[in-house]
């Protein structure tokens, strides 16, 4: 007597994780693209208005790298997702060589993300210690 009941056959489980893969793969694709043309737009806008190359560049790219960073989680969690049901040893080794590019790219994304953080932070104490200079005796 078999007690093990199936509430989904596998083939209907294993379509509808592959259409959550696509939804959750689409939304990180689209989370890139849309950082992706911010990003272009507020440089053009940068650029329009002669802006030399400051804190504003700075501050595109971390935004830019925040977009970046929160596709790239996406895309992983859609190939978490991919493996969830009865994966093969094939698959298994594809989502580790993933993941490990993924995060490695994460890792450094975040890495340039804090170093842009703290360089606009530093120019902002900069700009601020520079506009409370004591003036000069007359």
């Amino acid at each position: 007597m078999n007690t093990t009941a199936e509430v989904l056959p596998e083939s209907a489980l294993r379509e509808a994780v592959d259409l959550l893969v696509g939804l959750v793969e689409a939304a990180g694709a689209l989370i890139i693209f849309v950082g992706a043309v911010w990003a272009f737009g507020r440089f053009l806008l940068t650029m329009v208005r002669g802006a030399g190359p400051d804190r504003r560049f700075n501050r595109i790219r971390l935004t830019l790298g925040r977009f970046l960073a929160l596709g790239l989680e996406f895309q992983l969690a859609g190939d978490v997702l991919r493996t969830a049901v009865a994966p093969s040893f094939t698959e298994i080794g594809q989502l580790a060589a993933i993941a490990a590019i993924r995060t490695a790219l994460n890792f450094f994304l975040s890495r340039e993300i804090a170093a842009e953080r703290a360089e606009i932070e530093r120019e902002r104490r900069k700009d601020a210690d520079g506009s409370r200079a004591p003036a000069e005796p007359v």
